[in-house]
Formats: C-alpha cells, structure tokens, sequence
C-alpha cells in the first residue's frame, strides 16, 4: 500500500482573498448571504481537488471557516454568549459573536464581541469561548457536517478536522466567579459524542481532532481528564489524535493510554521528538509525521527529510502516514502568483499549494519510487545551495554581531539620571498627551503608495504628496492641543513591511496574504539573508515633521523582536541570531534619528509577549534575549533622549520583570478595554518608569468610537491610584490608523480636555 498522505488544513481565505472581499461586502449589506456562500464553496471546492490531485489519501474538511475555527467550533456545540443569543444560530450570529454590534446597529444598547487572543504562538487569532457554570452544549450548526456531504459529493475521500474538548475548553475564560470550566466537561463531552454519532452516519472513517495543549505544560487536572474525554466520546470512527507547535515527549505516557487510534507529532518544530514517539507509539496505531513547515514559507529539503524518515518507515511500516506540521492556513496560499521574485529567490520557497506537492512527493519516494527520489534530490539542490551563498551570509553583519557583549545593551545613563535630563530638555507639562503613532489612513493615502509602487507617479510626486499628509497631520494635532505630536505614519502600509523593505536581508511579496481572523489579512515579508541597515528608514519623514512644529516630534520605529514575530523567519540561523541583527539596525536609526534632533523615539514591541515559547521553563531564555536585543536597538540613545515602547493586549503578571528590564523611560500599553486592571501588575510590581495606559479602546466596533471627557478623566484618576501622577502620560491605547478623522479628533480633543483639567485637581 502507498504511504497515507494528508494535510492538516488548508488556507480559507483563497489565492487572492477571496473570502476577505466577499465577507466585507456582505457586512457592508452589498451582498447577501447566497453569494457570500457561493464564494465559500468555490474556494473549498479548489481546495479539495487541489489535494486529491496531488494524490493525497484525504481531503481534509472542516479546516474551512468564517472567522475563525474556534468560533465555528462554538457555534458547532450551540454555545453562545447569552447577549448574542436570538433564536437558533446562524451565519449572522457566528458575525455579532466575533465582530460585536454598535448601539446604532442593533437599535439596543450595544453587544459587545468576544474577547480575541493569539492562536498560541502564531499570529492568526481565535475568538475566546465564554463559559459560564450553567452552560449546555448542543449540536447547532451543521456547517461541518454539510461540507462533510458536499465533499463526498465531490468524490473525495474525507477527514473531518475538529478541535477536540480539552483544548476548546482550555482556550476559553470564565466569565462569571464561582467556578472551573473543567466541571462542563461531561455535558460537553456528550455533544461530541453527538458529532461522532452524525459522522458515522455520514460514512466518515477518520477524523482528526486537534488538541494542541498537549504541547504546553499542563496542570495534572487538564491531563488527568484526557482519559476520560477520550473514553467517553469513542466509536466506530477512527481518531487521530493531532498535536502541533511543540514536542508532545512529556506527556507520552498519558498519550499512549488514551482510547485513539494514532498520534500526529509536529516534527518542524520539535524534530527530535520523532525516535522517542516510534518507542512509545502502541502497536494498532498510526503515526503521522508532520514533517512538511506549515508555518514558514521555506521550500522543504526533501532528500535530508527522506533520510530522516527511513528507520522509522522500517520500523512502523504502512503505519507511518506523511503530513504537514500543523494546518496551512499560516502559510501563503500560491507561489506561483508572485511574478516579481528572482528565479534564484523564488526556488527557495513553498506556499501552501507548494507544500501539499511536497508531501505527496516525499510519501511517494518513501515508497522506493526511483523517480521521486531523485525528484526530491533535485528540489533540495536550491536550498542546499543557498547555505554557501555570500549573498545570504554577509561577513560584515556576522563579524558585528560576534562582537555582541554586555556594554552594547547598556544607556549611558540611569532611568533616575536619565528623567532628569528628559525633564529639562523635554519641558512637558504634568500628565503630556500624546498617541501612539498612526493617524487614520485615508483610500487617498493608501492609493498614493499604489501608484508609486506601481510606478504611477514618480519619487518626487510621492514625496510631495506624503509630505501633504504629513503637513496636514501634525497642523490637526498642533490645533488638539497634544503635547507629543508624531507624523502619523502616511507612508507605511504596516508596521513592520515598512521596515522590511528598507532593511538590506529581507523579501517581501505581492500575494503572500495570510489569515489573521475573519476578513484580517497580513502579508509577512520573509527575512532571506543577514540583516542591515544600508541606509536611514524614517529620518526624512520624522525631521520633515518636526520642521512643520516647535513642539516635540516622536521618531516611530517597529522593535526587533516585532519584526521577528510578524515575519517568516530564516530556518538557517536562529530567532536570536535574526533578533539581535535586527537590533543593531535599529540602533542605528536611533543614533541618526537623535542626531537630526529628535528626543523622542519610540521602539514597539507589541509582539513581545506573544513570542514566548509554549513551554514555561523555555520562558527566561527567550526573555533574556528578547529582552536584551530591545536594550541594543535602544542603548545608543543619549540621557536627554526619551525612549518609549508601546505593547498591545497581553497578561504583564508573567512578564512584568522583563517589561521593567527593558528599561524604556515610558511605555504606553492598551488597559482602556480591562479598566485599567492590567494596571494591577505594574502597581504590584512598583513598576520605576513612566507608564502611558490607554484611556480609550480604539478597536471598538462603535462608530463613532468618541469617549467622552468624563470617562477618560475616571481612567485617568484610576490609574493615578495605582502609578505616581508625575510619571503617568496620557494616550490611546493603540494606534489610529484604522479610524475615521472625525471621530479621531473629536476623541483626541476630550482626552486633552480630561489631561487639563486633572492636572489641577490630581496635584
């Protein structure tokens, strides 16, 4: 029998987005809910025969959804937060739980959207489930089993995917006290059994159930009730348990007692996982081997994983099925879309639709096809190469960063040293007003950086027009009356793309879209060589700015970490080899920035939590690092220079020692959204710099999204409980880019209006 093939998942958001344009023209009411499925189904069906062309053994169903898998998973089992509940789900219900509804939608008094957190390590989102102690699960959705059916209509071979109850459980927050969602356990468990019932008769023989918390440490009640959970949703229908992310080898011995019929391993990201699974695998079962990177976007080397392969093909035999690491969905979908990229360049990379020929041809030489072993011998020679390439390893940038020491992440100064000097040159008032560094990005912004990139108008002509916006922007916050003003970011499509395209050692693509959630897209660019700065990125911008005002401009860079987490990395060298480069570039614009005389410079790093290992006692390595590479983009900057740092939504309790080892003299973090607890973690840490909490949540759904000036006064007096009045700053919680401009300024305006009139009353 050939080897079993299959893939995780595949990407849902099409080869150029199509989901993403179809949804927003359904919120818009442009169009309706026929066609909106109709544009689903065309992706799913391209899906599947893509699969079933590459011969795989399944197609795999289930991957496909609407927001994110998570939620569809919710609305699979009928749980939905009772402010949302109206009558039995449908598509629209899926839409209000994830997206929320404003007051003047709905004609209520507004619904708001669950809370939304990152996919472990990743950069895709989930919906967080809400579980309450009187919560009933029962089936609600047929989604799943429809594209079961439509699937087989098709005539392909199907796997259902589903997020097993451990996991759904684990990944979702109480929301009322008194109880642990553990207790729902058994009534969940008998919707499951429910499911498993639907898909025998639908004819199913597998289905893979993910439960990916296998990869973290878990507490012994989250482990201890595998058994149970496993025991009690068994039937006729195959499981194969799937694990991602991490190395499973620590819980082995639960694993291998549960009720399942095979087990897949994530051998991208814990390759030496693979000797001490076969050793441990039961006899009956399967062992899927993801061995094909679902979350990079590297072309795989095919010949050195066939010989990594071997003895466990001896030892397991037809027993030992070929995958993807975990699902695809956080890759791009379609190499062969990008036209631009060097022939050199493009032979190092898969995508998507890439990877499931990848694994279609390394099952298939596993085999002893003489053909496709010597297929994948010739496939790897491009990225067997590239590791001799001078292009790709720059003596110049590895002899810098050999001689990385301690002195390199230090500021000349102390904070207390450091503020005192900031204060005299700086001169800023009590409780100083500033944002966070975007204004609202107008379709005249963004089609003025179309038409230069495509070559529509010339350097000067775009010059000229971003300076337009610039001159416009600051003229705006001169008239609010901020203290700290910034230029507002008109000439970058994101946060980190902008600097990835003016940093030697980077590649960036024209469709190498990713989903984040719902119709969010992002388009990481790739770090393909060592990284430098060849040349100032945000000097001209920033000097232009502050040549319009007299009052403080603020420099606005991405940190090295950010960039890491929100690109495809190297698989070559390792996070902290790519981090520190990338810190000494920074450093770099912070000197030039400081000598073109800007004093304020902010670095962000919104990312740095989200970068930590799954797995806690891998914590203080990654945050030493982590840590001090802030620290060398951040220690050329003089005593009389303010750095600040910016972080979004993120628990601080685990990390506050880290977040106060940065050292930056203010940090602006989101809290509006939490009512300033997350505050909680700076007080109880006797956090010693200036901290700016966010006053209002500029990601509401709301619009218009204007708090008013006695609740941003109320935040404020909060947070003066908790941090010294003197070292509070005032802001939004994050940037504005996405806002309209009336709203922006009218928001602005009252939060001036609330910093004035306390810093009479709070001294």
């Amino acid at each position: 029998m050939m080897t079993t093939t299959h893939i995780l998942g595949y990407p849902r958001v099409g080869e150029k987005r199509e989901l993403k344009f179809a949804l927003e023209q359904y919120w818009k009411g442009a169009t309706d809910v026929k066609e909106l499925q109709q544009v689903a189904a065309g992706i799913r069906k391209k899906n599947w025969s893509l699969q079933k062309n590459n011969e795989l053994s399944f197609a795999t169903v289930g991957d496909f959804a609407w927001y994110d898998h998570v939620l569809g998973t919710s609305l699979l089992l009928g749980h939905v937060p009772k402010r949302h509940q109206r009558g039995f789900p449908d598509l629209d219900t899926l839409f209000r739980v994830g997206r929320g509804q404003s007051q003047a939608s709905c004609g209520c008094s507004g619904e708001a959207a669950s809370d939304m957190t990152k996919w472990f390590n990743t950069n895709y989102h989930y919906i967080v489930p809400e579980f309450t102690a009187d919560d009933k699960f029962e089936l609600s959705w047929t989604q799943l089993f429809d594209e079961i059916s439509e699937a087989k209509q098709q005539g392909h071979n199907v796997k259902p995917v589903l997020l097993g109850p451990l996991s759904y459980l684990y990944l979702g927050k109480e929301v009322e006290e008194g109880f642990d969602r553990l207790a729902l356990l058994p009534r969940l468990l008998t919707a499951y059994q429910a499911i498993f019932t639907k898909f025998e008769k639908l004819g199913v023989e597998w289905v893979q159930i993910d439960e990916p918390i296998l990869a973290l440490e878990l507490e012994p009640k989250w482990l201890d009730s595998f058994k149970l959970a496993y025991q009690v949703i068994r039937s006729d229908v195959k499981v194969l348990l799937t694990t991602y992310f991490d190395s499973i080898v620590d819980v082995l011995p639960t694993i291998t007692k549960l009720d399942v019929d095979g087990l897949h391993i994530d051998l991208a990201a814990a390759p030496e996982q693979l000797n001490d699974v076969v050793k441990a695998l039961p006899s009956q079962w399967v062992l899927s081997a993801g061995v094909i990177n679902g979350r990079n976007v590297w072309r795989a080397n095919l010949h050195g994983k066939l010989n990594g392969l071997r003895d466990a093909k001896q030892q397991l035999g037809e027993r030992l099925w070929i995958a993807t690491s975990c699902s695809l969905l956080h890759s791009p979908v379609d190499l062969d879309l990008e036209t631009k990229l060097s022939e050199e360049t493009k032979n190092w990379f898969a995508f998507a639709k890439q990877k499931v020929a990848e694994v279609s041809w390394l099952s298939r030489a596993l085999e002893g096809d003489e053909k496709a072993v010597e297929y994948c011998a010739q496939y790897s020679q491009p990225i067997i190469d590239r590791e001799l390439s001078t292009w790709v390893n720059k003596a110049s940038v590895q002899q810098r960063l050999a001689g990385l020491n301690a002195n390199d992440a230090k500021r000349s100064a102390v904070y207390a040293e450091r503020a005192h000097h900031q204060k005299e040159v700086l001169q800023l008032p009590l409780l100083p007003t500033t944002t966070i560094g975007s204004f609202p990005q107008t379709s005249e912004v963004r089609q003025t950086r179309a038409a230069f990139k495509r070559g529509d108008i010339t350097s000067a002509q775009y010059k000229t027009a971003i300076q337009g916006c610039i001159q416009d922007t600051v003229k705006r916050q001169e008239e609010i009356g901020l203290d700290v003003l910034v230029h507002g970011e008109a000439e970058r499509n994101d946060m980190v793309e902008y600097f990835a395209e003016n940093l030697s050692g980077f590649q960036t693509t024209q469709f190498g879209w990713v989903q984040s959630y719902g119709s969010r897209c992002v388009k990481p660019a790739i770090v393909v060589a060592d990284i430098e700065r060849e040349a100032p990125m945000t000097v001209d911008w920033t000097c232009y700015a502050q040549s319009l005002t007299e009052k403080p401009m603020k420099g606005m860079l991405t940190g090295p970490v950010t960039i890491l987490c929100w690109t495809f990395p190297r698989e070559d060298v390792t996070r902290e080899t790519i981090t520190n480069q990338l810190a000494f570039a920074l450093q770099d614009e912070v000197s030039d920035l400081q000598a073109a005389g800007i004093n304020i410079i902010q670095i962000d790093e919104p990312a740095i939590r989200e970068g930590l290992p799954l797995k806690t006692r891998d914590h203080a390595e990654y945050l030493d690092w982590a840590v001090n590479a802030f620290k060398v983009s951040a220690a050329s900057a003089k005593p009389e220079t303010q750095i600040h740092t910016h972080m979004c939504y993120s628990e601080f309790n685990e990390i506050i020692d880290s977040v106060a080892a940065l050292d930056a003299d203010v940090i602006t973090i989101e809290t509006s959204r939490s009512n300033m607890e997350l505050l909680n973690a700076f007080e109880a840490f006797n956090y010693p710099n200036e901290i700016g909490p966010g006053v209002y949540d500029i990601h509401s759904p709301n619009v218009p999204n204007v708090p008013d000036v006695e609740w941003i006064e109320q935040l404020i007096e909060k947070a003066a409980t908790r941090i010294p009045v003197e070292r509070l700053w005032v802001n939004p919680d994050c940037g504005l880019k996405t806002r309209n401009w009336q709203e922006t300024e009218t928001s602005l305006k009252h939060l001036v209006e609330a910093a004035k009139r306390l810093r009479t009353t709070l001294v």
